[in-house]
């Protein structure tokens, strides 16, 4: 079974890191790094680099498709080779996934019209121009397409996928071996649950959170 993690200047470390963390250690799993080029390419944070071992023409049948998100995202809204290697290999998938802003990616690529689908909570306004119908779901399963919500949801929803291809003892095993046992210090990880000052301050750094940019 090969998982194909994208890459792309300015994606969130995460996002690819919590889905190659569980959906990697399923038996018989081979993770390749793709992008464009063959090459490294830097987190949003700017201080980690992962490499792409692989062109996206090297990957042209991968069992299982995973499309982190980040500022960069932005950067791959436009039609082009990167949409249609992703049409092309969507054709092929028996799952097609996304972590974050990656859904973005997949709607603009024609991939989520007409699917329920979720992003980080700071994009979720921006799926219904995709033809997506937004949830504020943490993960959604629509047919083989599967949306996380933002950045840690990744490992969530590669433990749920793991579960749908290898069985729940095997998802199970994975979680107790990466010891995914979360007991954050503070109850803040939703705009549902944040103190209003915090949203209200992360609102104002929204272009920041999706683009980068000041």
């Amino acid at each position: 079974m090969q998982i194909a993690i994208l890459l792309y200047d300015r994606f969130t470390a995460l996002d690819a890191i919590g889905p190659y963390e569980t959906l990697g250690r399923l038996p018989g799993a081979e993770v390749v790094f793709t992008a464009e080029r063959p090459g490294t390419y830097r987190s949003d944070l700017g201080s980690l680099g992962l490499t792409a071992g692989a062109a996206l023409a090297d990957v042209p049948a991968p069992d299982v498709l995973v499309v982190p998100g980040g500022p960069g995202q932005t950067a791959h809204m436009q039609d082009g080779p990167l949409h249609e290697w992703i049409r092309a290999v969507d054709a092929g998938t028996t799952w097609t996934t996304s972590v974050c802003t990656g859904s973005l990616i997949l709607g603009a690529a024609g991939l989520l019209t007409g699917r329920r689908a979720t992003s980080h909570w700071l994009a979720l306004d921006q799926l219904p121009a995709l033809g997506a119908e937004p949830t504020g779901q943490r993960v959604v399963f629509d047919g083989k397409y599967v949306t996380a919500a933002g950045v840690s949801s990744g490992i969530d929803m590669g433990l749920a996928l793991a579960g749908r291809i290898a069985g729940d003892t095997a998802a199970q095993t994975i979680q107790l071996g990466i010891e995914y046992d979360p007991q954050p210090p503070y109850d803040a990880g939703s705009p549902d649950k944040a103190p209003a000052e915090a949203v209200a301050a992360l609102r104002g750094m929204t272009r920041f959170v999706l683009t980068g940019e000041e």
